[in-house]
Formats: structure tokens, sequence, C-alpha cells
């Protein structure tokens, strides 16, 4: 779909689009409760609490292995299908306290390793995007790994973020690289509390992304890849303009005149409902269907992009 930025200025949504919001999954329901309406603590924790015992997070958790993988036997893809499950665990919001989220993630803790070297499976194995995905679990189930943070500090690349072809094939910032080990960095300091090192190198990635508008090469400005336009949920290590957005929304990062024509790309995909839809979904992700098909109204989507609005604009 070819979309054109136009000047958009936010107002806030419908009191149709909020109620079709909430007549959903108690994963989407809470974030639309915490991160659009506001409401309080106590609200939000109770609805999210349900996310462990019904909907897509209990779904998800009860596909979960006796050898505390998802996917099936051990082998290489299913090891990555366990990344991307833990991803999406996260994406959803599952309430990471629950005790049916403990008991799944300590049979990962206990169980699953990386065959290959023989490291424990929230201390990563070798490529920089698949270990900022790992990181980004790990933290927010409450098991970063210091050593996995350690090791993606060292491979930061000299213009400011990270490729998992690096250093052999490239030493260029790699968009998609470099938004998972973003992510993962961001939720190891919600987890331990900010640690300078990752602040500093946080900061660095942020610049990069920050000077090519979140889509543009430096040198040409064109936009360097197009499927960046589309939206997908859920992302596995996909990089693409509401993800990037909403990591920024998330790590609290103040909004920038830079990003005006990201921004109003995400806009533009507004439709007459006041809704966004689903486009682009990616083969990488859980075993079943969330929401929609492709084209049709996305609740993750939607949610998603007004909670960017909402922080770039200023507006509640």
């Amino acid at each position: 779909m070819e979309v054109n930025p136009t000047k958009w200025q936010y107002t806030k949504p419908r009191e149709s689009v909020m109620e079709w919001l909430l007549d959903s999954d108690p994963s989407i329901r809470y974030q639309v409760m915490r991160d659009l309406m506001k409401e309080s603590d106590e609200n939000v924790s109770a609805e999210c609490a349900r996310t462990a015992t019904s909907g897509w997070g209990a779904q998800v958790l009860q596909q979960q292995g006796a050898k505390g993988n998802w996917g099936g036997e051990a082998d290489e893809r299913n090891w990555l299908i366990t990344v991307y499950t833990l991803m999406v665990l996260k994406d959803i919001g599952l309430d990471p306290s629950s005790e049916e989220t403990r008991k799944a993630i300590r049979l990962v803790r206990e169980i699953v390793w990386w065959q290959f070297d023989g490291n424990k499976f929230f201390d990563g194995e070798t490529e920089p995007c698949i270990n900022g995905a790992i990181l980004t679990a790990g933290a927010y189930f409450g098991e970063g790994s210091e050593l996995l943070v350690n090791r993606l500090l060292s491979e930061q690349l000299a213009d400011g973020g990270w490729n998992c072809d690096a250093p052999k094939k490239s030493l260029r910032t790699s968009f998609h690289s470099t938004i998972c080990v973003l992510e993962g960095l961001l939720e190891y300091e919600k987890l331990m509390g900010p640690v300078p090192a990752v602040t500093e190198a946080r900061e660095r990635a942020h610049a990069y992304m920050l000077n090519r508008g979140m889509l543009r090469s430096l040198s040409s400005g064109e936009i360097l890849d197009r499927e960046w336009l589309d939206f997908s949920f859920p992302p596995t290590w996909h990089y693409d303009l509401l993800r990037g957005l909403d990591y920024l929304r998330s790590a609290g990062v103040k909004p920038d005149e830079r990003l005006e024509e990201a921004v109003q790309f995400v806009a533009a995909k507004q439709n007459e409902h006041g809704r966004w839809p689903l486009e682009n979904p990616h083969p990488d992700r859980v075993s079943f269907d969330m929401e929609t098909e492709v084209g049709e109204d996305s609740r993750w989507n939607t949610l998603r992009a007004l909670r960017v609005l909402d922080w770039y604009y200023g507006q509640s």
C-alpha cells in the first residue's frame, strides 16, 4: 500500500474505537486501560492478571512442551520458535508474576539450553538480533542476563547500531537487528534500573535512527525498505515504523521533529472508522492467528498507533 504522509492533527479516539478495543482479549484490554484510558494501577493490574489464565496468553502457555520449549522437538528451527514465542508473550504483556508464567519461565531456565555451545537459554547464542530478542523476553520475565548484555554492548557498531551479519559481512547498522537489541537493553534497564553503559549504548542507537527519520538513508535520503511502512503483529525480528516508534515511546524518548514524517506515515494509515489494518504478517510467529485477516482492522495495530500518536502529540 502506497502511503503519502500528510499533516494530521491528533484527536482523542472516538468512543466506538475504544469500545471495540475493549471488546477483546485481556492482553489488549489492560494495555488500552493503561496507555489510553489512564486507569488506576489497581484496575490495570487486575485485568493484566487475567492474561495468564484466559485468552491468547493462556493459549500460548498451554502450547509449551515438556522440555520447556515451543514447537516440538528441539531442532534449530524450534529453538527459534521458542524465542519468537517468548517475544510474543512479552509483546502481548503476559503477566510476568503469575503462577502460570513463572512455571513456564522456570522450565525454560532450567531445561532449555543452546545445543551448539552449551549456553543456558537466557544467556543467548551468537547473533545480536536473536540475542536482543532473548534479552527482551528474559528481562521482561525477570531473567535478564548480564553476560548477554555485556556481549551485546561489545558488538555495537561504530555507527551506533547492530547487525547480525557483523563483522564478516557488514559493519553497517541494520534496523532489524538494532530494534531487537534496543528492546532488550530497555527491558534490562527496566528490570535492573539505569546502567550507564547500557543507557549510553541505547542513546547512540537512538541517534542513528533519529538522524535517518526512522526509515531513510542518511546519504541518499531514500526510504531504505518500503515494507517498513506496513505494520505487522507480532513483528518478531522484523523492523517497521510502528514498532520503532512504539519502542521510542516506551523508552521515554522525547518527541523530536525528526520523527514527524514517520509519525505522519502512521497517522495516514488510519481508516474512516478510526482504526488501523493488519499488514504484511510474518511467517515466524505463534501457531495461531490472534485476531484478523490481512487488510482487516487490527486491534493490535490500532492500540499501538494510538499510543504512539498520543505520545508524540502530547495529548491524552
